[in-house]
Parts: structure tokens; C-alpha cells; sequence
């Protein structure tokens, strides 16, 4: 080997030296251009993020979904004068779209996802095969997608994010490539270990057709010959219907409607939502309450669902049935009904807060009210001079309370005022006298009552009817009304 080096010429080291440098350029410009294309990768937006163009229309959207839910249905409609409806089949269609719809909400919705109730495995069996005759995936897939609507409603992680607009949240999302990415996580471990789940997820496109197509023509087709019949109407029509029926939940629950016990997300309870999603409309309540088996509380609010989870309950096939307590549920719409009545009562002049008033003496009271008609009721100063020629009263009566302390005059001692007028006289008020007897009677009084000291969620008093500061407790044998 030394006799090798020492054969080497200084031209051959520089070759040699030169090749290496050769290479570890090569191998630096090959980095260099996969760290330019990875970075590149990391900065193009994905697909779902880029604006619309007639080239990348076709990447944009999800094919299978468009097929299913709008391809097959607007090619069918072309053997339509082909293959006239029949009633039978009319009549057969309709039982499998409400079938199909409970695969659904009694199903996939209630019992798998939220795990409202448990069943037997004749019920779970059932629901199964209807469920997936409504086309909407498999149970693992719809209800990941939907605990996960729960767990991040109306955010990006959202997979039907109402906030992205009404016809987004209806079928946008099924139709249009997502971002994976944005898509939001959570628990399925109950699911992943549910042998039913599992098998139906991994064979689903044979559950599909066979629930969804074969067999309402096959019922169709044996029992009266309807073949074609049953295939377009009690399959595809129906198929189709079901589709925008259940979207509703995603999109018209959380557009329409009331807010009784939260408002502060999108979903709302509504009579109409209700008739479309076989009584899935009010989604307001299921959003406060998921794990309830009811969707509706009163007897005449429409919930199919919740009486075929309760007539199955009486055959043993579902049990556990979770409610939450009465008390809970009130809690709830008492507070919400609290905060509209927060706003409301914002909106309206209650005069300046008492604990803003400037305090002054009972002589500096005395001394002002002889250029502006001041009267003082429960220790409050209130400027009525625009107020004198409007009392009903009468001029006279209001002049002979000027730079007096009123409070017993005003409470009854002359006439017992009503609610109103204690209202109005709220707004006139400008100062709080410190001083002066019957002030610090009343005074006294008010600072006893502990059925007034309630706050609205800003923190300001809430004074009821008869519960204002001027009004006090006691009857001085005056009429009133």
C-alpha cells in the first residue's frame, strides 16, 4: 500500500481531489433542491384553501360523495317517464326513508355516538342495517365526524362548521375536499373496540348496496314485481331524500329557530327542523344535553326517535336510557331567559345608578331647590321641573313637596304611587342627601332588604316591581293604584 502512494503523481492527487469536490457539490445541490421543494410543499395551500379555477375544479372535489348524493340521483331522473311509480312502491319507499332515517338518529346519532341508551343486539343489528341504507358512511366514520362536531362546534376543527355559511354546513363539506389537517380529534375508543362497528366499517360499500339499493328492489321487485320501481324510487329517490333530510340537521338546526338554553353557539330548536330530521330539531337542547335519549321534552313537541328508543325499551330491546335531571334542565333556561332579560333591561333608562350620584348635604339640597324644583324621596335628590306640569296629580300637589323630604308623602302618606312612577322618578334622580331624619329612616330600610341585593350578569342591582329604591315598605292609608 506505501509503494501504491508513493507512485501517486501531484496531477493525480489534484484529480482525485478535484472528483471528491465534484461529488459533494452534486450531493449539496441535490439538498439544496429537496429543501427548496419541501419548503415549497410547505407553503402551497391545500387544495381546499385555493380560490376556484377551471383547473383545479375536478382536485376540489370529493368524487365518491358527489356521486352518491348527486350524480346518481340527477342521471336517474332521466328513467323517470320510463318507469311509472306505483303506489305499492310509493307507499314501500316511504317506509324505508323513515326506517332508514332511524338507522340514523336512533342509531348512528343517539346510540352510537352519544351512547344515549344501550340495546339488545337484535335493536343494534337492526338499526345497523337501516343505518346504512341511508348512505352516510359507517357508524366509526359518521360518528367520529359528528362527536367531534360536538367536542369543537362552530370553529374550523368543525367538519360541518355552521359558521362557513348555510349550504357548507348542509353538503359543502361532503362535496368539497377538506384540509385533513383542520379537522379536529377526539375519542372513538369505544367504537374501535365494538366488534359490530368494526365489521360493518371494513364491509360498508357491501352493506350500502345491499341496504340502500338491493333490498328495496328486491321487496319491491318479489312482492308486486316492481323491479325498476323499487330500484329508482324506494332506492335512489329515496336515498336521495333521506340525504338532504338528516343534512338538515347540520344546517337548517343551526340556522332557524330559538336559543333557550345557550345562545352562545349556532344550534336552535325549531318545529320545522324537527319534521325534517325525524325529531332531531331541537338542537339547541341536544347540544346542552348530547347524551339524553330525548330530543324533546314536552308530549306535543315531534320526536319520533325518542318514542321508538322508548317503545323498544318496553320490549326489552333498549335499556339504560339517559336523561338528565329536570333541575338541570331548568337551571339552564332560567339562566338563559336571565341574560334576554339582561339585554332587554340594558336597552332601557333605570337613571343613573344610585352609587354614582354625588352626596351632598340636606341644606345644600335646600338651597338648589330654590332654582330648580328638587324633591327628596328615601334619601335621593330628584330634579322634577320638567316633570311638574305633566304630574297627574296636578301642579299644585307636586309644587308643595319642592325642597322637602317627600319619601312618606310619596309612599302613601298622600298617595301610594304606582310601579311606574317609581320608574319615572328613577331617571330624575341626581344626588343622594346625606343627613336629615326621614332620609336615614328610609335609608336604614332599604339597606335591610336583602331581596333586592340581585345582580344582572354586569353586576347592577336588579330591582323588581315595588322593589325600587324609592319605594318602601309600609302603608300610610293613602289610595293607590
Amino acid at each position: 500500500m506505501a509503494s501504491q502512494f508513493k507512485e501517486l503523481k501531484a496531477s493525480d492527487i489534484e484529480d482525485i481531489a478535484a472528483g471528491t469536490t465534484f461529488r459533494s457539490k452534486v450531493s449539496y445541490n441535490r439538498g439544496a433542491e429537496k429543501s427548496e421543494k419541501e419548503l415549497k410543499q410547505s407553503r402551497e395551500k391545500h387544495i381546499s384553501e385555493q380560490p376556484l379555477t377551471f383547473s383545479n375544479f375536478f382536485q376540489k372535489i370529493q368524487w365518491i360523495n358527489t356521486t352518491l348524493i348527486l350524480l346518481i340521483p340527477l342521471f336517474c331522473t332521466v328513467f323517470i317517464p320510463y318507469v311509472p311509480l306505483q303506489r305499492k312502491t310509493l307507499i314501500w319507499g316511504t317506509v324505508w326513508y323513515f326506517c332508514t332515517g332511524f338507522g340514523i338518529t336512533a342509531g348512528y346519532h343517539r346510540l352510537w355516538s352519544h351512547r344515549a341508551y344501550s340495546a339488545r343486539y337484535p335493536l343494534r343489528l337492526l338499526l345497523l342495517f337501516w343505518g346504512s341504507g341511508a348512505g352516510e358512511g359507517s357508524i366509526k366514520w359518521w360518528s367520529n365526524g359528528h362527536r367531534t362536531h360536538h367536542r369543537y362546534t362552530d370553529t374550523d376543527k368543525d367538519p360541518y362548521n355552521a359558521k362557513r355559511g348555510f349550504w357548507f354546513s348542509h353538503m359543502g363539506w361532503m362535496v368539497f375536499v377538506q384540509n385533513p389537517k383542520l379537522k379536529g380529534r377526539t375519542d372513538i375508543s369505544d367504537l374501535l373496540t365494538d366488534p359490530m362497528v368494526i365489521s360493518q366499517h371494513k364491509y360498508y360499500f357491501y352493506w350500502l348496496a345491499v341496504s340502500a339499493y338491493l333490498f328495496p328492489m328486491a321487496v319491491a321487485g318479489y312482492f308486486w314485481g316492481d323491479w325498476k320501481g323499487g330500484l329508482l324510487y324506494a332506492g335512489v329517490f329515496r336515498l336521495f331524500f333521506i340525504h338532504q333530510a338528516t343534512f338538515c340537521v347540520n344546517s337548517l338546526a343551526h340556522w332557524i329557530g330559538d336559543q333557550p338554553f345557550d345562545d352562545r353557539r349556532t344550534p336552535r330548536d325549531h318545529t320545522l327542523t324537527a319534521l325534517a330530521t325525524f325529531g332531531e330539531g331541537n338542537h339547541n337542547f341536544h347540544h346542552e344535553f348530547p347524551s339524553d335519549y330525548r330530543n324533546a321534552l314536552k308530549w306535543y313537541q315531534y320526536d319520533p326517535t325518542k318514542q321508538l328508543i322508548w317503545i323498544m325499551s318496553k320490549f326489552g330491546l333498549a335499556y339504560n336510557l339517559q336523561r338528565f335531571s329536570q333541575n338541570v334542565i331548568e337551571q339552564g333556561m332560567v339562566q338563559q331567559k336571565q341574560k334576554k332579560l339582561d339585554r332587554w333591561r340594558a336597552r332601557l333608562n333605570w337613571g343613573v345608578p344610585i352609587d354614582q350620584l354625588p352626596v351632598i348635604e340636606f341644606d345644600d339640597f335646600k338651597e338648589k331647590s330654590k332654582d330648580r324644583d328638587l324633591v327628596v324621596i328615601s334619601g335621593i335628590v330628584h330634579d322634577v321641573t320638567d316633570f311638574v306640569e305633566n304630574h297627574p296629580g296636578g301642579r299644585i300637589l307636586i309644587k308643595s313637596a319642592i325642597g322637602k323630604d317627600s319619601t312618606a308623602v310619596f309612599n302613601g302618606g298622600v298617595y301610594r304611587h304606582s310601579n311606574a312612577a317609581h320608574n319615572l322618578l328613577a331617571t330624575m334622580r341626581i344626588a343622594v342627601v346625606r343627613g336629615g331624619c326621614e332620609v336615614e329612616v328610609w335609608k336604614t330600610a332599604h339597606r335591610e332588604r336583602t331581596d333586592v341585593d340581585l345582580v344582572e350578569s354586569d353586576g347592577k342591582k336588579i330591582h323588581r316591581a315595588g322593589q325600587q329604591p324609592s319605594a318602601v315598605r309600609g302603608h300610610f292609608g293613602a289610595p293607590g293604584a
